[in-house]
């Protein structure tokens, strides 16, 4: 709750004024606004030859909401599109880099690009390869399958023991694949996703969750051509 500042703070104040040396002397000089040179994507591992990054990041590795921030890569430099935004990820926060496991709440720390999109509602106007989630759509997160850690239409194939359903989740309405895991080594995790929010807004399983609408305009704005990456962990563990 604001309380009202104390009779010497203002009496300071209104000495400050009258010399001139505060944000009110008769200069004009205004705080200066934030320099580009402390925006976060500058000091992350992994940006490589991306010119738009998606960064999630959290002070603690067991922290369940993330800071959420898109920045993207003009002649100018780095600037921020998008964010911060507050996000939930894993029900157990991030996992340590090399850490992450089937099935632990957790979502891997790394520097990931995005394999396709795709949702039970139709293309909301993405450039990357948009998949509809019919009733057969299917993602495999059985370790031991041959086709673990893929989509899978369960009319031409197993998904696996006890797969997620796509078409019946109300997350999977709009998702972009973090292409985490994509030589399927087993046990290592699958089905990492940034997808909306849940009706009531939780941690995930492993994913990154946001509200539908901010969902909608990171799907929209990333694009294949600019090597597109998310980058996700820790602050201290994926900044230099």
């Amino acid at each position: 709750m604001d309380r009202p500042a104390s009779k010497n703070v203002v009496a300071a104040a209104l000495v400050a004024a009258m010399l001139g040396v505060g944000p009110t002397a008769a200069t004009g000089t205004a705080t200066a606004p934030p320099h580009h040179h402390h925006l976060l994507v500058k000091r992350l591992k992994g940006v490589h030859h991306a010119a738009q990054v998606i960064s999630v990041t959290t002070r603690h590795y067991g922290s369940v909401h993330a800071r959420v921030q898109a920045f993207h890569k003009t002649h100018h430099g780095w600037k921020r599109t998008f964010g911060p935004w507050s996000a939930w990820i894993g029900r157990n926060g991030f996992a340590a880099p090399g850490a992450k496991r089937e099935g632990d709440g957790k979502v891997p720390s790394g520097s990931y690009h995005f394999s396709f999109m795709f949702g039970v509602a139709a293309d909301p106007g993405v450039h990357y390869r948009w998949r509809h989630a019919g009733r057969h759509a299917y993602w495999d997160d059985d370790s031991t399958s041959p086709r673990y850690n893929t989509w899978v239409n369960s009319r031409r194939h197993s998904p696996g023991a006890a797969p997620e359903p796509l078409h019946v989740i109300p997350s999977y309405d709009d998702v972009a694949v973090i292409a985490y895991n994509t030589s399927r080594t087993p046990y290592l995790g699958s089905a990492i996703f940034l997808h909306v929010n849940h009706a009531v807004p939780s941690p995930t399983s492993g994913c990154v969750a946001l509200p539908r609408k901010k969902v909608i305009k990171l799907l929209r704005w990333l694009r294949p051509k600019d090597h597109a990456r998310i980058i996700m962990g820790r602050t201290a563990t994926v900044t230099r």
